[in-house]
């Protein structure tokens, strides 16, 4: 049974993500690759205490990252895109940018 915080692993905070925060009251997340969209969306509702109105996720392999003669791959990662019901109170849980 995946918890909380395995299932949310931490916030995505890029300017894609901070602009899509704003004006489209999406969250967005990296995520247990295994993680459902039903399980994110008792994630978030229970960590936050908001009411989640729908979830998007996308898969990204992992890239090649070379050093000197050696190479090797980055995890692949999954990002989960949360969109919160209208008239719920965006959380704060980037406060220092």
């Amino acid at each position: 049974m995946p918890t909380l915080h395995t299932t949310l692993r931490r916030p995505v905070i890029t300017e894609k993500g901070l602009q899509v925060k704003e004006a489209e009251n999406t969250l967005v997340f990296e995520v247990a690759t295994k993680a459902t969209k039903t399980e994110v969306k008792q994630a978030v509702e229970t960590l936050f205490k908001v009411k989640v109105a729908t979830v998007r996720t996308a898969n990204y392999l992992g890239k090649e990252r070379r050093r000197g003669k050696f190479s090797g791959f980055k995890p692949d990662w999954k990002k989960a895109y949360v969109r919160l019901q209208p008239g719920e109170k965006m959380p704060e849980y980037v406060d220092s940018l």
